[in-house]
């Protein structure tokens, strides 16, 4: 790799031609809407549905959540291989991005089509199912989407520019399922009792936002254009099967990569519902309703604080390097989840707006810099394969991801159990139920993270390495 490097600087100036407009990016970050919604809108709904309205267990629900993750195991990397080798005049990831996002859209409603009355084992069942299946419907969607990010531009810093759309859009649509513990709980779904029918309300949601999601899934369809699709990949020999899970993770960047957000997203995903019951059953003393208005308004702060974090992330990148970011990213994140302790406070309840709105401010840099990381993964990739192989790449790293996860958030109700808590108590909590729920919430991240920032040293693809990269490539195949 001793070519010439190509014409940019590390300060961040891109070519006019290797910039993407701001319409396809605008439309590629819509998308995440339907990723956020399809991926994660369940594991956030199911708890106030199946646990504190229809008192399924936390550990069933849990358990149901990690089944629900297992089952992408099969459907992602297949989906990857077959969007890899699709070969049509919309492209290769176009036609599964605009079926599956009509499939996911449809489908959202059936996740919590159930009637009170049912056994425990019979809700769990129902969950365990039907979540499974979905979640392989959002694969149809999500593989390909992700993978049409990783091919948008050649240029380092244009992939960062990329992701902030992606990542700021994605905070709009965080707000989404935010809203959604408050929407369940609104007045009109009260019984005659005057208690909230938050399954009438889940059911309601569930049809207005799946709505939404074929609207965006028809938008990204046409205006997002494949820009790799003509240039390299029509005459690409076929990527195999077997060329998915293994042959990735022979990629040293990728295997530091993912090591890095796995651990950051296993730690993360183990206390996802503590936040919750820290809000409603410390900060609110059991009040669900008043509790889940508390959650809709940190969602909005986790909107405006994690779009200010964005620029301020992007920006250190450009001028320091990716690596240097996911640093500074991470540092700030362990301060955070340690200022947690004091940032839940039943005295002063608006401050706990900040826990979650600083935790989106770390968070959302994390993952938009995480995605930006992906195309020069591919890059030094196809020095090695001669291939783009985008859909194998974001396959194997969303499987390995959601069997973290599911790990994760198998182990959140079981967490959750062992802290004492008891949901039949409502507020009237143990005080060391409580206090097992703050100290873990903050605990279990900052071990996850610290992880993440040993994998992330051995993450060896700056800025001056992409150039050379660029150009070795470039001088093989010529410019996309």
């Amino acid at each position: 790799m001793n070519e010439k490097p190509i014409e940019t600087n590390q300060a961040g100036t891109t070519k006019p031609e290797d910039r993407v407009p701001v319409a396809q990016k605008i439309a590629y970050g819509l998308g995440t809407t339907n990723d956020m919604w399809g991926s994660w809108l369940y594991p956030s709904i199911v708890w106030p549905v199946f646990n504190i309205f229809l008192h399924v267990s936390p550990s069933l629900v849990s358990l149901a959540l990690m089944f629900n993750r297992l089952a992408d195991v099969v459907a992602d990397p297949f989906i990857g291989w077959w969007s890899d080798n699709t070969r049509s005049k919309w492209g290769r990831r176009r036609p599964f991005i605009l079926v599956g996002s009509i499939l996911a859209g449809l489908c959202l409603p059936l996740l919590f089509m159930v009637s009170p009355g049912w056994s425990e084992k019979a809700y769990f069942w129902y969950m365990t199912a039907s979540s499974a299946i979905y979640i392989c419907v959002v694969a149809i969607f999500n593989i390909p989407y992700q993978s049409l990010g990783n091919e948008l531009t050649p240029d380092y810093h244009e992939r960062t520019s990329v992701f902030s759309f992606k990542n700021g859009l994605q905070k709009i649509a965080e707000v989404g399922t935010f809203f959604a513990a408050t929407f369940v709980t609104l007045a009109m779904f009260n019984d005659a009792t005057g208690v909230p029918n938050i399954l009438r309300g889940a059911q309601v949601y569930t049809m207005i936002l799946g709505g939404i999601m074929i609207v965006v899934g028809v938008i990204v369809f046409f205006v997002v254009k494949e820009r790799y699709y003509d240039k390299l990949v029509t005459n690409q020999a076929e990527v195999k099967l077997t060329e998915g899970i293994w042959r990735c993770l022979k990629c040293r960047p990728f295997r530091a990569q993912i090591a890095m957000a796995l651990s950051y997203g296993l730690g993360t995903s183990m206390v996802g519902a503590l936040g919750y019951y820290l809000t409603v059953y410390y900060v609110c003393r059991g009040d669900v309703a008043l509790g889940s208005k508390w959650n809709f308004g940190m969602g909005l702060a986790s909107m405006v604080l994690g779009l200010a974090g964005i620029p301020l992330w992007a920006w250190i990148a450009r001028h320091f390097g990716k690596r240097s970011a996911m640093l500074a990213v991470q540092a700030a994140a362990i301060l955070v989840f340690v200022g947690s302790w004091w940032l839940y406070n039943p005295q002063f309840a608006w401050i706990q707006l900040f826990a979650s709105g600083l935790i989106a401010f770390t968070q959302g840099g994390f993952w938009m810099l995480y995605g930006s990381m992906g195309p020069d993964v591919i890059d030094y990739d196809e020095i090695e394969s001669g291939k783009r192989r985008e859909g194998a790449f974001t396959a194997c790293g969303t499987w390995i991801m959601k069997v973290g996860l599911a790990l994760g958030i198998g182990c959140s109700g079981i967490i959750l159990d062992r802290t004492g808590f008891k949901a039949e108590l409502g507020g009237n909590q143990a005080p060391e139920a409580i206090n097992n729920i703050r100290f873990l919430f903050a605990a279990i991240p900052i071990c996850g993270i610290v992880v993440a920032m040993i994998a992330l040293a051995r993450f060896g693809l700056t800025p001056e390495k992409m150039s050379a990269i660029r150009a070795q490539l470039e001088a093989r195949r010529g410019k996309v």
